[in-house]
């Protein structure tokens, strides 16, 4: 879900050092009554102020992006020093550039200088206020949360006497695997533990980040964060809940057949038949996904399905032959090959002398062609789909090199992972025939086990995707004090996901504070745009491929028709609003859900027959 096209610290934060650091040097060189006001910026002041922050961030992107590429693929005290010194630097400047911006925004000057401006000035996620001492205040609860997380653990004393701890990825194991509710429940409610003390931090957090905000224009970070989708940020709200009553049907079908299942393999005590799903049955610490229960869902219907680990190692395939699959997707739709320095610098393989960062990600270091993905492949299916998925970024990347830096991105934050998880749909078993993994393709008896468990995945995360940040746009908004917080969680997890804790849990317990990206203020609606964007952006590629299959067995492999009206795209950047982006592939200015409806048509069929007599909704 968390993939890293673009390394964090160039993304945002850091890259306003350099600029400040000159404006804080002329500024000491003049006294304070010959700056420039807001009254007296010109046109031209912002063209100089726009060209002059281009060129010095640019030259500190790569810095930043070279350190952070050491320290995640050579990880030891030195490196995380220097990752940590560069980080500080771009945290602490970073307010101060965002507000320099802010002083042209109202000087009139031409759409392409106001959209760059627009994007230093709304680029901060916390905004803290200039007051020295509160941007330190923020600096270290921001810190504190995110080491309060990551050092989370659970512990218990065992029969004898011992204490046992266990960390995320343990419970998230039991999470996983077990199918004893007791043991479920126990997981469940044990990684709540760490996130109680976090409540009072984020209180103040956001108090500081909202001043913060009101400092740079807007009424709090709720708007600041609403604002970056080239709409009003009521509009978008608005936008959010519309796409998400175009695929609300199919999900309350998915909910009512996996509810089901649950209540037959635990019983109405545990799994009650009708109202919310207990959310430590669905086999993912935040009941996001729910993949890792298809075993108690699944059709009835014995069906074949396409084991890609078993072809790949029949295949003899390697971590290197995998990647070279991927490339060779991309170079069948018309796109030059990787630069020898992507098979140079990469890191393929988990190296044995040193600790590395496995989380696979896709990285840029010079804003030009010396791009590279960093993961410790295996050989299995999850691997196979997410070099695919990963490459997606670095030709993303390589696509809009050309542009000016401050274009140097997705058209808004869900193109870029969109674009990834629409090449991984291209994995048909259509395409591992045209590649030769597979000799003779499967009926189309086994369509809806396969449909059912991308859905258990990418249906089920919807919901989910949407409301984390309802939560926090009214909480940022002052809507709902710290006494209401995590009431109102579960009243959203309930409204929108069907989802109801499976214990009472007071009003201390700040259950949100257990989800990282909460704690780690990441925006979270970038995930909700992906999983629409991407079925849309497939749907229209394989009409342009001219594709005659049902969607979900399309890939649009060997179209070069399909690649030329991707790159198009691909090309703009940032430098467009979003629905020029999208028009460029899709033909449409509008984002549409419908084309995930499209996709799992055969699937809603099923459901519908499956949930015939039953009581759905909640």
């Amino acid at each position: 879900m968390q993939r890293i096209y673009r390394n964090i610290f160039v993304a945002s934060l850091s890259v306003v050092s350099v600029f400040l650091i000159a404006c804080q040097q002329q500024a000491e060189s003049q006294s304070a009554d010959t700056q420039p006001t807001s009254q007296t910026l010109t046109a031209e002041d912002a063209r100089q102020f726009v060209e002059e922050a281009q060129q010095q961030l640019e030259a500190l992107s790569i810095e930043g992006a070279r350190t952070f590429w050491v320290y995640q693929t050579y990880i030891n005290q030195d490196t995380q020093g220097l990752a940590a010194k560069v980080s500080e630097q771009g945290t602490a400047l970073s307010v101060g550039f965002a507000n320099a911006a802010a002083k042209y925004r109202d000087v009139e000057v031409d759409a392409d200088l106001r959209r760059k401006l627009d994007i230093l000035s709304r680029g901060l996620v916390l905004p803290a206020p200039t007051d020295v001492d509160k941007n330190a205040e923020l600096a270290d609860i921001t810190t504190r949360l995110d080491g309060m997380y990551g050092t989370g653990e659970y512990c218990k004393t065992d029969a004898g006497g011992e204490q046992q701890c266990q960390v995320l990825g343990d419970l998230e194991e039991i999470l996983k695997n077990s199918r004893d509710p007791d043991q479920l429940l126990d997981a469940w409610q044990g990684w709540r533990t760490i996130s109680p003390p976090m409540r009072d931090l984020y209180v103040r957090e956001i108090e500081l980040a909202n001043e913060g905000s009101r400092e740079l224009g807007f009424a709090d970070v709720s708007e600041l964060w609403r604002s970056n989708y080239d709409m009003q940020p009521d509009a978008f709200s608005a936008e959010m809940d519309r796409l998400w009553g175009q695929v609300k049907p199919l999900y309350e079908a998915l909910h009512c057949h996996v509810r089901s299942g649950l209540n037959e393999q635990y019983g109405n005590e545990i799994a009650p038949v009708q109202g919310p799903i207990p959310a430590h049955l669905l086999g993912n610490m935040w009941a996001q996904s729910w993949g890792n229960i298809y075993d108690l869902v699944a059709p009835d219907v014995e069906a074949e399905e396409v084991d890609i680990e078993t072809l790949l190692l029949t295949n003899n395939y390697d971590e290197i032959k995998m990647v070279k699959t991927g490339e060779a997707f991309f170079s069948s739709l018309g796109f030059a090959p990787l630069p020898d320095t992507f098979w140079e610098r990469s890191q393929f393989i988990k190296p044995r002398d040193r600790e590395v960062v496995c989380h696979a990600s896709a990285w840029d270091l010079d804003n030009k062609d010396d791009i590279r993905i960093k993961m410790c492949i295996k050989i299995n299916e999850d691997d196979f789909r997410t070099i695919h998925h990963e490459l997606g970024h670095n030709y993303y990347q390589r696509a809009y090199k050309d542009q000016p830096f401050l274009y140097l991105g997705s058209a808004n934050d869900g193109f870029h992972e969109a674009v990834g998880d629409t090449i991984a749909l291209s994995i048909t078993p259509e395409y591992l025939q045209q590649i030769g993994l597979l000799d003779e393709l499967p009926d189309a008896s086994g369509d809806i086990g396969l449909l059912l468990r991308q859905a258990l995945d990418k249906v089920a995360f919807l919901p989910f995707g949407l409301m984390v940040d309802q939560w926090r746009w009214r909480v940022f908004g002052g809507e709902v004090g710290p006494e209401g917080y995590n009431d109102l969680w579960w009243q959203l997890r309930e409204q929108y996901q069907g989802v109801n804790s499976p214990i009472e849990r007071p009003a201390d317990a700040f259950d949100p504070g257990a989800k990282y990206h909460v704690p780690g203020n990441t925006p979270y609606a970038r995930y909700f745009l992906a999983h629409i964007l991407q079925f849309q952006f497939h749907r229209s590629l394989c009409e342009i491929s001219g594709n005659e299959a049902p969607i979900h067995r399309c890939s649009i492999y060997g179209s070069k028709q399909a690649g030329k009206r991707l790159n198009a795209m691909l090309e703009m950047g940032l430098s467009k609003p979003w629905p020029d982006a999208l028009e460029a592939v899709t033909g449409s200015r509008e984002m549409d859900a419908t084309a995930i409806l499209d996709y799992f048509a055969p699937l809603k069929t099923w459901l519908d027959e499956q949930n015939q007599g039953r009581q759905c909704g909640w």
